[in-house]
Order: C-alpha cells, then structure tokens, then sequence
C-alpha cells in the first residue's frame, strides 16, 4: 500500500437481515469500515459470519438493509438501478471462488464480455482482452473453452476479465478456495503483482492463511461486526 492512505471506499453502520417468514435473521450488525486506495485487504472470519454478503454489499450485487456504502464520498445505493449498474461495470472487477465462466465462449471471449456492453470500440476490447490473457500467463489458451482449462487457469481467465474495464476495486470472494496449493499459490502471486504494478484495490474474502498473512490489512468478522 505504501504511502497511500486515501479512502476510496467508507461503510458505514452495514447491518443486512434475510427473512424466513416473519423470522428475522441478521447478518451484518453494525459494520464500520475504510478501505484505502491501492491497499490489498483480507477479510477474515468463521464460515456463516456475513463475509461474502459485506462483499456483495460492497460489489453492488446486494443492497443494505440499515447503512452506507460510499465510494469517493458517494452514496453509490442513492443511485437509480441504471446507474448503479453502470457503475458497477465500470468501477468494480469481481474474482469469485467458482470462477462462473460461461462455458460456451472462450477463454478471450468471456474475459472480453463485459467490456463489450460498454461503448468501447469492440477490436479495441478484444486487443486488451488478448493482453489481459498474456499477462495472467494464458496467451496460448485464447481460444480454450473453460472445460478444456485447468481450475487454476480458469481462475486466471476470472481474473482476467475482473480488470477488463480497469475498475479501481477487485473484489475476489475467496479466490483460492477450490484450487489445490500449486495453482492457490500461482494465483496469489498473480494477485500480488497486479496490486504492485496497477495500484488497485483488492478486498479479499478467504480462508487461506498464507494469503491472509500477506496482505496490507486484515479485516476480522466475528458475529457479523469488525473484531
């Protein structure tokens, strides 16, 4: 992380409840959180405590049920469904733990994907697309479907297609946690890298503790409020 020390995202007062029935259960309780520009942050804690819904919260992907989530001092669910989906596409790179690549297209083609609903020039999409592959170690599996890939390549290919749009955020939900340790570390080293030469943000849920070790921060949840 560095020197920097600037704020890009703010939670504040998160608490998201699910329902059965008329029964309430609470998930989050009260979150506080900064994130800083260009710092890579683990988010840590027992399974079921609301990690992956802080980060979906945070990704857009679900709303809050009480609080605030600013990005640069902007309340980002203030915003029409439009925007905010624009936003999200714009602004926020997803890495998840099963790498949801869409198994008719190939390996260029899904990380190309979500840079062709913008109006970026389509050869353009696919050049970077290509170099996003290079990059990640995969320029000889362009034309590969997900089927034919190895899990850790695959997730190479998610990881690809996460920076396609250049978002100032990744946020991976664990990103290692159905790789065996040769490809967990591959993707690691691949995370760091990234996070060392683009300065992006990275807020990553996980249960490795090599990677937890690692980071610039990392955020404990215990019963759904920072520890």
């Amino acid at each position: 992380m560095g020197n920097t020390v600037e704020t890009l995202i703010r939670v504040i007062d998160l608490h998201k409840s699910y329902y059965d029935g008329e029964v309430e259960l609470p998930v989050l309780q009260g979150i506080d959180l900064e994130i800083y520009t260009s710092e890579l942050l683990a988010v840590v804690g027992a399974s079921g405590v609301g990690k992956s819904t802080l980060l979906h919260i945070i990704g857009t992907l679900d709303q809050p049920t009480v609080g605030s989530v600013l990005y640069d001092e902007q309340d980002i669910f203030t915003l029409p469904d439009t925007d905010l989906a624009l936003f999200r596409n714009k602004e926020i790179g997803f890495v998840f733990q099963f790498h949801h690549l869409l198994p008719e297209f190939t390996a260029l083609e899904n990380v190309a994907m979500g840079a062709l609903i913008t109006t970026r020039n389509n050869k353009l999409v696919y050049e970077e697309a290509e170099a996003l592959l290079d990059y990640v170690g995969l320029s000889e599996r362009l034309s590969h479907y997900p089927s034919q890939l190895s899990g850790g390549e695959r997730q190479r290919v998610a990881i690809a297609r996460a920076l396609i749009n250049q978002p100032k955020v990744v946020l991976a939900d664990e990103p290692t946690g159905n790789l065996d340790r040769r490809s967990s570390e591959s993707v690691l080293e691949l995370l760091w890298d990234l996070n060392s030469k683009s300065g992006q943000t990275f807020v990553i849920v996980t249960h490795n503790q090599d990677l937890s070790q690692r980071v610039d921060r990392v955020v404990q949840l215990v019963d759904g409020k920072v520890s």
